[in-house]
């Protein structure tokens, strides 16, 4: 057997395989939130074994949380060359990806009920959240503009839209999310410690 026939096909069966086991957790999540979800649910709607879905992602958390990757806010879209701008558009961003079907019920799952798969979870959320800010910062600073910290944008953006987001807060849009950016670039800056 040449290398040609035994690499990995995309598109092949471990590929149909993914598609089906993500578009039932979507579907899933979206019609019942997580509570009732189970590796043996997402395998009988995703026409799967069971063991299918625990040899290759070992618990429903990492499942979800592969699932719920795609929809972050990790790489965000090319600078515009303006900080604020780019803010906004992180943060209407977020609030989108926050509020997509079954949205929020990805990042609740996430935050696993078992201390160490919360752990885990919270982990990727903020790797998550701070991968695409990261970006936005270093291109600011690249322009010779001297932006805010990480930690203030995840208090002052990020915090805010998840935190309306769980508790159904009215008024939680884009509005509010670009709001949210305004009223930080002009606050002024933390006293020096």
């Amino acid at each position: 057997m040449n290398a040609d026939t035994s690499a990995k096909r995309p598109g092949g069966r471990s590929a149909r395989v993914q598609a089906a086991v993500h578009q039932a957790v979507t579907d899933l999540v979206g019609e019942h939130d997580t509570a009732q979800l189970t590796i043996p649910t997402v395998a009988e709607r995703a026409g799967v074994n069971p063991t299918t879905i625990y040899r290759r992602w070992g618990t429903l958390q990492a499942l979800l949380a592969e699932v719920a990757a795609p929809h972050g806010t990790d790489v965000p879209p090319p600078s515009s060359g303006e900080l604020r701008t780019d803010l906004e558009a992180y943060a209407v961003r977020t609030l989108a990806d926050l509020t997509r079907p079954g949205g929020i019920a990805f990042f609740r799952a996430e935050v696993s009920p078992a201390i160490d798969e919360r752990r885990s979870g919270l982990r990727e959320c903020l790797q998550r959240a701070t991968a695409g800010l990261d970006v936005i910062l270093e291109a600011s600073r690249d322009r010779g503009e001297t932006p805010p910290p990480l930690e203030r944008l995840l208090d002052r953006i990020v915090a805010p839209l998840y935190f309306r987001v769980v508790f159904s807060m009215p008024d939680t849009d884009d509005a509010y999310a670009r709001t949210l950016v305004t009223d930080l670039l002009n606050e002024p800056p933390p006293p020096q410690h």
